[in-house]
C-alpha cells in the first residue's frame, strides 16, 4: 500500500516527466471508476504535483496565452467561463500511482487520462487496479488530516505531544501511527520499521511511550531546522525556470532533517517518524517503484516488515503488524501470532543451475481392496 514516500515519489515522477509539457482537452475519467468527473476543459494547459503526507495534489494551470484570451470551457457543456485553476486531490488507496505513456499502451486500469498537446498523443494517468483510490476536483488537503511527517516536522511534532490527552492516545502505539490525525504519511511497513528500530513492543499504550518526549525544540535545535514547507509559487517557478529531480539527493535528505542527531543519542519515535520516510525517499527509484515492478533495494532497506524470522498478528483494526520479541500487554487476546521462516525450495538465487531433485526410490504402498462377501447358495431347496 503506497505511503507517505511513495506518493511524495509519485509527485516527483509527474513533475519531472511534466515540466515543460503541454496538455489540451477535457479531462477523461473511465467508465468503471465511481469517482466523480473532473469538468475541465481548456485548449492548453500545465500540470504540477505536489504531496502532503498521503496526499497529492495535480495543479491544472491554463497557459498565458490563453488568459489573455480570457477564454476557456469549464463546467457544464456549452459554458464558457474566465480562465480558472483546478486542484484535484488525489489518495492512492491500495495500489495508486501515476503513469505517463503514449496513447497506445495506455495502462489497463487507467481510471484518469490528461492527454498532451502533441502528436502522437502521451497521456498521464492516475492507474488503481484495486479501485481503493479517490480523487477530489477543486479539492483541499484533508482537514482531519495532521501536518506531513516528513516535510512539516515541527508542526507535526507539537501537534502530537500537544494532544496526548485524546482518548485515541489510550490505544496501543502500532494502531496509533496509523492514525492520519496525528502522523499524517505512516502507514503499515513504516509503523513496524520505526518500532523495531527503538526496540518498542507494538502493543503498549501509546501515551505511555510518548508522554515523556519534549514538546518544544531547543533553540539550538530550531536553529538546525530547515522550512521545507514550499508555496504552490516557490513550485510552479521551481518547475519552470529549472529541472525538477525525481531523485532527492544527499544533501537536501541530510537538510530536510529536522534536528542534527548525535551518533550517540537515541532519536525519539516522533523523530524516527520524520527521518526513516525520507530514507525510503531518498532510495529514489530504487524504492517503492510500481512501474518497474523492481523492489530488490527497496526489500534490502526492510529490516522488520515482511522479514525473515520476524513475528506477525493482526491488530485490532485487522491490519498485520510485524514485530519482534514480546507484542506488549494490549495485544488482542486468542491473536494467532505467526513467524516467516526460510522455505527451502529449488531456486537457486546465486544464478547456478537449478539441479532437479531426484524421486526417492521408496516402494509404492500397495492398494488395499475392500474384500466382500459373496453368500453361497444352500444346498437343496426350503421345504
Amino acid at each position: 500500500m503506497p505511503e507517505g514516500p511513495e506518493l511524495h515519489l509519485a509527485s516527483l515522477f509527474v513533475n519531472r516527466m511534466c515540466g515543460g509539457v503541454v496538455f489540451t482537452g477535457p479531462v477523461q475519467k473511465s467508465e468503471v471508476s465511481k469517482n466523480p468527473e473532473v469538468s475541465f476543459s481548456c485548449p492548453a494547459y500545465t500540470i504540477i504535483a505536489t504531496s502532503r503526507g498521503k496526499e497529492v495534489r495535480l495543479t491544472l494551470t491554463p497557459q498565458k496565452s490563453d488568459s489573455a484570451q480570457g477564454r476557456c470551457r469549464r463546467g457544464k457543456k456549452g459554458q464558457v467561463n474566465q480562465v480558472q485553476t483546478m486542484d484535484i486531490v488525489f489518495r492512492f488507496g491500495m495500489s495508486g500511482f501515476f503513469r505517463f505513456t503514449t496513447e497506445a499502451e495506455l495502462p489497463k486500469h487507467s481510471h484518469l487520462r490528461f492527454y498532451t498537446n502533441e502528436k502522437p498523443c502521451r497521456v498521464l494517468s492516475f492507474v488503481d487496479t484495486r479501485r481503493f483510490g479517490s480523487w477530489q476536483p477543486n479539492g483541499t488537503w484533508q482537514l482531519n488530516r495532521g501536518p506531513c511527517i516528513m516535510f512539516e516536522y515541527l508542526s507535526y511534532r507539537e501537534n502530537v505531544l500537544s494532544h496526548l490527552s485524546d482518548r485515541a492516545f489510550d490505544r496501543p502505539i502500532c494502531e496509533v501511527l496509523l492514525n492520519q490525525k496525528y502522523f499524517n504519511g505512516i502507514g503499515n511497513y513504516l509503523r513496524a520499521e520505526i518500532l523495531f528500530r527503538l526496540n518498542i513492543p507494538p502493543f503498549v499504550k501509546a501515551r505511555t511511550v510518548l508522554e515523556g518526549l519534549q514538546t518544544h525544540l531547543s533553540d539550538e535545535d530550531r536553529k538546525s531546522v530547515v522550512k521545507v514547507e514550499v508555496t504552490d509559487t516557490e513550485v510552479k517557478e521551481e518547475v519552470t525556470n529549472t529541472e525538477v529531480k525525481e531523485e532527492v539527493t544527499d544533501r537536501e535528505i541530510s537538510d530536510r532533517a529536522a534536528v542534527k542527531e548525535d551518533e550517540s543519542e537515541t532519536p525519539d519515535l516522533l523523530r524516527l517518524c520524520h527521518t526513516v520516510p525520507l530514507e525510503v525517499i531518498k532510495l529514489g527509484g530504487k524504492g517503492y517503484d510500481p512501474e518497474k515492478m523492481d523492489y530488490t533495494d527497496f526489500k534490502s532497506w526492510l529490516q522488520c516488515y515482511c522479514v525473515e524470522g520476524m513475528k506477525s498478528v493482526r491488530d485490532h483494526n485487522g491490519r498485520t503488524m510485524w514485530f519482534k520479541g514480546d507484542p506488549g500487554p494490549m495485544a488482542p487476546k486468542d491473536a494467532k501470532t505467526k513467524m516467516i521462516v526460510k522455505k527451502e525450495d529449488d531456486h537457486d538465487y546465486k544464478g547456478g543451475k537449478k539441479v532437479k531433485k531426484a524421486r526417492s526410490e521408496s516402494p509404492m504402498k500397495p492398494k488395499y481392496i475392500k474384500e466382500t462377501e459373496v453368500p453361497q447358495r444352500r444346498a437343496g431347496r426350503r421345504k
